[in-house]
């Protein structure tokens, strides 16, 4: 009952809120959720300042595409993990947006921290949305578990894979699941496993007018969201991202074939050449459509660069 008529917070809240004896039904504190309700019935439901965010704020500086009382959109550079984990407890996104946002945190969950609804890989550079209050984050967490379908959310990323695939435009749609042999890899499934489904386009092939490619931009737009789904349908279809070690260690000689320039600054990457360019998404309050562009990084610029410019070498030579 809560849940359907204060649709500013999600069923799981009310359900932290009654387990914490926050909610009375006629002067009577309740702690279960299943609790039977019968019409005149006087229901109240207190809400709890919101507890510190268990991250420590860090003045980390953000590139700030959008922000409201509601969301902010960022434009994450590569090198930076969204949330803190084993291994990064600090440095993170989070932490530089419970500083930047402080008191505009209104608690998600009941706690002052930022609600992450999805995330981009270390070293995938490019946009993320964020919501600020609980409910922009059960509107954003909607739109992201639609995946789109219903005309919210959209997502393409630019990557630079090996080769080019023989059809311009294609879809990968291939179940991913975690990996049995690595359990920090995401495999391809044909039993189970989550769907997940990429439509890539062509942009323009490296070395202009090889019979076969050395290297090719792609525009990767997404159906579903899941855990490295460009790099593993990329690496897939045989044309992993470059700089991928992760999914593309068989073409770690093909680096011999690169241009000088190029290999010099793939290596400047430190990780794989995918950018989040595009991203668009329904205001959670005044549903407004809202749609964002990032332009591609200098080192991704550079990459480009040298693979237009630059002598290739044959691989046999």
């Amino acid at each position: 009952m809560l849940a359907q008529n204060f649709d500013t917070l999600s069923r799981a809240r009310f359900q932290s809120l009654i387990a914490g004896g926050h909610v009375s039904v006629n002067a009577r504190t309740i702690s279960e959720a299943k609790h039977r309700v019968k019409p005149g019935d006087e229901i109240c439901a207190i809400l709890p300042e919101p507890e510190p965010a268990e991250p420590e704020g860090e003045a980390i500086p953000l590139t700030v595409v959008f922000e409201d009382n509601d969301v902010i959109v960022i434009d994450k550079p590569a090198g930076m993990v969204v949330h803190p984990s084993a291994g990064h407890g600090t440095g993170t996104l989070v932490n530089a947006l419970i500083a930047h946002c402080g008191s505009s945190l209104s608690g998600i969950g009941g706690v002052m921290r930022p609600g992450i609804v999805h995330r981009l890989d270390k070293d995938t550079s490019g946009l993320i949305v964020v919501a600020k209050t609980d409910r922009a984050h059960k509107s954003l967490s909607g739109q992201f578990k639609s995946h789109g379908r219903d005309g919210r959310l959209s997502r393409s990323y630019d990557a630079l894979v090996w080769g080019a695939p023989d059809r311009k435009r294609g879809t990968i749609d291939a179940n991913l699941t975690r990996s049995t042999q690595n359990r920090l890899k995401i495999a391809v499934t044909a039993n189970g496993g989550r769907s997940a489904v990429t439509h890539y386009e062509t942009l323009e092939t490296f070395p202009h007018g090889g019979d076969r490619p050395h290297a090719s931009l792609m525009r990767c737009t997404l159906e579903t969201g899941r855990t490295h789904q460009i790099r593993v349908h990329m690496a897939r279809i045989g044309h992993p991202l470059l700089g991928d070690d992760a999914y593309g260690a068989g073409f770690k000689s093909s680096l011999v074939t690169l241009p000088e320039t190029a290999r010099l600054a793939l290596g400047a990457m430190a990780g794989q050449a995918l950018h989040a360019r595009f991203l668009g998404f329904e205001h959670p309050v005044t549903h407004d459509e809202l749609t964002f562009e990032s332009q591609w990084p200098d080192n991704f610029i550079e990459l480009i660069s040298a693979l237009r410019d630059g002598k290739w070498h044959d691989k046999t030579s």
